[in-house]
C-alpha cells in the first residue's frame, strides 16, 4: 500500500535527541547505542534545530580533521531539514528523500517533534513506486 499516512509508519519508536552543545562524540555513541544513523538536534523546548547523520559525522568531521569530542553538533549539523507532518502520506515523504537526496525525515507537527523515519521504514511497495517514478522521470 502507498497511501499510508506518515503516523503509521512512524508509530514504533521515539526518536534520539541532543542538544545543540552536545558533542559529535556523544551523537555517534547515541547512535551506536540506538542502531540509527541520525539524531535530532532540539532546543530546551523539544523544538527542531537541526539533523545530525553518520554522513555528517565523515564529510564534515572526520574528513575535516576535527576532533569528536571537542566539535559540538551546532557547528557540523544540517540546520533547518526538510520536515514532514504526519498527515503526509509515505509516498510524499520517499519522494521528498529522494528529490533532496537524504536518507533520513523528521516528522514535526507545527513545532512538536512527532518523530523521525528513514528509507527503510517504508513499505516495498513504497519503495517500487518511487523506483517506478524514477525511471519514469530518467526516460523522460
Amino acid at each position: 500500500m502507498t497511501n499510508r499516512p506518515m503516523h503509521e509508519v512512524i508509530t514504533r519508536r521515539q526518536p534520539v535527541t541532543l542538544p545543540p552543545a552536545a558533542s559529535v562524540q556523544e551523537a555517534c555513541q547515541a547512535m551506536r547505542q540506538h542502531r540509527i544513523g541520525a539524531v535530532l538536534v532540539t532546543d530546551e523546548a523539544g523544538r527542531l534545530l537541526g539533523i545530525f547523520t553518520g554522513r555528517d559525522a565523515i564529510a564534515r568531521v572526520l574528513a575535516e580533521g576535527r576532533d569528536a569530542a571537542a566539535t559540538r553538533l551546532q557547528a557540523v549539523m544540517t540546520p533547518q531539514p526538510h520536515c514532514c507532518a504526519p498527515h503526509r502520506r509515505a509516498i510524499e515523504a520517499l519522494r521528498l528523500m529522494r528529490d533532496g537526496g537524504f536518507r533520513h525525515i523528521p516528522v514535526v507537527e507545527g513545532e512538536r517533534l512527532v518523530g523521525i523515519v528513514s528509507r527503510g521504514d517504508f513499505l516495498g511497495a513504497e519503495q517500487a513506486r518511487i523506483e517506478e517514478e524514477t525511471a519514469l522521470w530518467e526516460r523522460l
